[in-house]
């Protein structure tokens, strides 16, 4: 199976069970190098390497070819029955050099002592097409009804009169309301009447006194 455009290598470095550390390379990188040195593209701690860097694997129109370390073993998942041995008929050996296909969907894995190192394809999706015209056209459906349902609502809305109608009608059965509630509380009437014209104060007979009149 050819290997999509967007797809990259996945690397993960594992001590016995434990994930040390994991690497991405993008579909840019037609080959992946690995060295002692922590500068490397993929700084590959405990390998034997022949030399440095090291090709460790190389895009193909299948996939990616992976170049074994010496001392290494490779092995491969299998559904069901986790890794396995690769089959001496699927390695490549060409001046003194093993390498082995990594279809997509496939994991590898090298191991030297305690160190296990996971190769497979990036999980990387096709990039999403544009919009398509019938895209396009439920779009402009969507908008125009998402616009002409406030227009609709403000076109065919209730009349004046209506809203004069209902308003009065709210107001009637506020004060319908406050009614209940004043008598319910017994403070509907006064205590006593209230007069329209107040009466006068009872201050006694009026005198008049000379402006002469004084008092010691």
């Amino acid at each position: 199976m050819k290997p999509t455009a967007s797809a990259g290598l996945f690397c993960e470095l594992y001590w016995g069970t434990s994930l040390s550390e994991a690497w991405s390379f993008g579909p840019t990188h037609e080959q992946v190098h690995a060295a002692l040195d922590g500068k490397a593209p993929l700084p590959l701690y405990g390998f034997t390497l022949p030399e440095e860097p090291f090709l460790l694997a190389e895009r193909t129109g299948q996939g990616y070819r992976v170049f074994v370390p010496p001392a290494a073993t490779v092995e491969r998942d299998v559904p069901g029955g986790g890794f396995q041995a690769v089959p001496e008929s699927l390695l490549s050996r060409k001046e003194g050099r093993v390498s082995v296909e990594l279809p997509e969907g496939t994991t590898l894995r090298l191991t030297q002592g305690q160190l296990h190192l996971c190769l497979q394809h990036s999980v990387a999706k096709d990039r999403v097409s544009g919009l398509r015209p019938r895209d396009l056209a439920w779009l402009a459906l969507v908008a125009v009804v998402f616009v002409s349902a406030p227009l609709s609502f403000i076109i065919a809305g209730p009349s004046p009169e209506r809203v004069a109608e209902s308003n009065a009608r709210v107001l009637a059965e506020a004060r319908e309301k406050e009614a209940e509630r004043r008598k319910r509380l017994g403070v509907d009437t006064p205590l006593r009447p209230i007069t329209e014209v107040p009466q006068a104060s009872d201050g006694g007979t009026q005198l008049k006194v000379p402006a002469s009149f004084s008092v010691q």
